[in-house]
Order: structure tokens, then sequence, then C-alpha cells
């Protein structure tokens, strides 16, 4: 899989500074820490996890929510980099390519979901498959930002978020999009458009469903603007600083909207890109800062390794868990761990931390050799 696109090129970024075409060290060490993150609260070992390490119930923000978000953020840098290599043009094959790659990172989100049907016996789960998820939000958002950069004049793309940010808004207003149950909006139409069976089912509220991709796509934006600040002829230390105020910037726009529009990933409120896109764009200033410029790079291999193959980590880490519970492995192992630590919620962090380096050491081969999963 290319970690270009959705995190998905080999991260050969190029950065005019004084003339010279740097590496930019600092994206695959963010899209790293975020891969890491993803894998590391999908995975605890028991019910017991501490709060930071769990999503918000529903209003509200933890370390955990910020993750999924600037993925995305980093996705909308790297399509920014990559479609730059084009300038930019629509053509056959720049369009087939995308296709493509829409294509495959959705079938292989379907496929997990089937897989994990498998694993219990079910076959033919088609009735029943569901069709959201993380890798399809993470397609139709690639998808959407690729063809929004090569047909609209990038001038209008920071209006487009404001109309799509400003338009959603106005949806979850009307329709009664903060509660959480059935009457919601979002899952009505979610409901009618692909069929209850097909969404998440551990809530009324699909977090990756159809409507709040709208919001999603906005936010894969931002970081295309982010992408374009990055890439700009410009210093790089004055780049850095640009994208540290702009960080902050929308940081505190986020936070003045939350008394009318809360903080929320389920629905991944306007407030909620704001303020984690602000966020994500500090960190990736703080670490172009400190890895690029100050060249501090020694503490960050471990990020390196998962950054420069996201996707078939987080893929491989989603099928090895899916394969641990369908064996009862999973609970043999956390007993075990549990036995020496008494305290559940540490055991099972410890549990999820075994895991994540589990699959670093599956990837550092990978990492060592210079070789890129790619479509």
């Amino acid at each position: 899989m290319n970690s270009s696109e959705y995190g998905t090129d080999n991260c050969q970024l190029s950065i005019v500074n004084c003339q010279l075409k740097r590496r930019l060290l600092s994206l695959d060490v963010l899209r790293g820490i975020t891969v890491v993150g993803m894998i590391l609260v999908n995975n605890s070992g028991g019910k017991l996890s501490y709060e930071s390490l769990k999503h918000s119930a529903w209003n509200g923000l933890t370390l955990c929510d910020l993750v999924f978000p600037f993925f995305l953020f980093i996705m909308g840098i790297s399509t920014y980099i990559a479609l730059s290599k084009f300038h930019f043009q629509a053509s056959g094959s720049v369009v087939r390519k995308i296709l493509k790659r829409t294509f495959i990172i959705l079938c292989i989100g379907w496929a997990i979901h089937w897989f994990d049907f498998i694993c219990d016996g079910d076959f033919f789960p088609f009735a029943h498959l569901r069709l959201t998820g993380v890798l399809p939000r993470i397609a139709l958002c690639y998808c959407a930002a690729s063809f929004i950069a090569l047909y609209v004049n990038h001038k209008y793309i920071g209006w487009l978020v404001g109309i799509l940010l400003a338009g959603y808004a106005l949806l979850l207003c009307v329709g009664n999009g903060y509660a959480l149950d059935g009457t919601n909006l979002l899952a009505i139409i979610d409901r009618n458009v692909l069929g209850a069976a097909h969404l998440y089912h551990k809530s009324p509220i699909d977090p990756e469903g159809l409507t709040s991709t709208l919001s999603a796509i906005a936010h894969t934006l931002i970081g295309f603007c982010c992408g374009k600040l990055i890439l700009a002829r410009e210093p790089l230390e004055q780049k850095t600083l640009k994208l540290f105020v702009a960080g902050f910037m929308l940081m505190a726009c986020g936070f003045c909207l939350t008394e009318a529009l809360p903080l929320n990933k389920r629905i991944w409120s306007p407030s909620f890109v704001l303020v984690t896109c602000g966020l994500a764009a500090m960190l990736q200033a703080l670490l172009i800062y400190f890895i690029d410029m100050k060249e501090k790079k020694n503490w960050c291999r471990f990020f390196e390794i998962f950054g420069v193959n996201p996707l078939f980590l987080y893929v491989l880490s989603e099928v090895a868990a899916i394969v641990i519970g369908a064996t009862g492995s999973k609970p043999v192992v956390y007993e075990g761990i549990h036995s020496l630590i008494t305290d559940p919620y540490l055991a099972s962090a410890v549990y999820a931390v075994a895991f994540t380096l589990i699959m670093g050491a599956c990837g550092y081969p990978l990492y060592k050799k210079k070789i890129y999963i790619k479509i």
C-alpha cells in the first residue's frame, strides 16, 4: 500500500528549503505515533482500561479520541504531497490510481469485517456485513479530498471546508444531531441509505457513519491545506511557525464553538474537527522543529517503523487481534499478565503495549530493508 495517500507513501517528501529537497521525517513520525495509538487503544487486554485509552462515551475528548483524527489530518497533508508530483493535473492515469486505491482500501476494510465473521463460523455474512468503519472512512475521505484537489481551484478549498462544516453544524442543530438514540438524523440517514444491518451495532449512532463522513472530508481538506503550507517556497522556520499559529487558531476556534456544538468524536462534530486539526498541526510543527530542523532523531525510530508502513501494520494488527480472539488466546495471556500485575487497569495496558511491540517487531525487518508495502 502506498503510504502517500492516507498515510500511504513511503514519505519521500520534498520540501523546498534553501533550494534543497529534504526528507520530512517528522511526518513519518507523526503518522507512526497515530498508528501506534490506533493499535494500542484497540487492543486492551481486559474489560477495564484507563480513561485516556478509551473513547469518550459521547460528548468530550480523551487522548484516545485524538488518534483517528490525527490520521485523517496526516492523510490530507500526504494527499497534497502526492498530487503535487502531478501538478494537480487530472489525467486518466491519476484518476485511475485514486479510484484503484480507494477501492482497495474499501475492500480491505470490508474483508477485515468478513474475516471476523468467518472466525465465528459465518462464512457468508453479506446480509449483515458492516460497510462502515475506519478503513472505509479513510478510503472515502482520501477519494473525496483527491478529486477536490484535482478539480477545485485551491484558493476555494478553505471556503469549501467552511461550507461543509457550517452545513454539517446546521444538520446537527435541526436534526437532533446530539441525541444518542435512533431519532438522531445522522442515524436515520445512515439506516435508510446503508441499512441498519450494515452499520455499527454497539451504538445507535455509527461512529464512522456515512453522514458524518462529510465532516471528516472537511477534516482531511484542512490537512491538505496544511500540506500546501508545508511545501510552500519559504524558509522552513517561517513555515513551521505559520503551521503552529494556524493550528493554535483552529484549536481556539473549535473550543469557542463547544458551547453550541460540543466536542463529539462519534458524530465528528465541527468543533471536534477544528480542535483536533489544530492540535495535530501544532504537534506537526513541533516535530518539524525538533526532528527536521534541530535533527533530534534518535528517539523517534520506533514510531518511524510504524510510519513508513502504516496501513500494513494497522491491518496486520486487526487481523492478529481477530485470530487471537477467535482462538481464545487473549484471556489466557491477559490472565497470565494479571497474575503478575494485580491492578487490572495496568495489566490491560501492559497487554496492549506488548501487542503493539509485537506489531513493531513485524514491521522492523521491512523498515530495515526499506520495504514499503504499496497498493
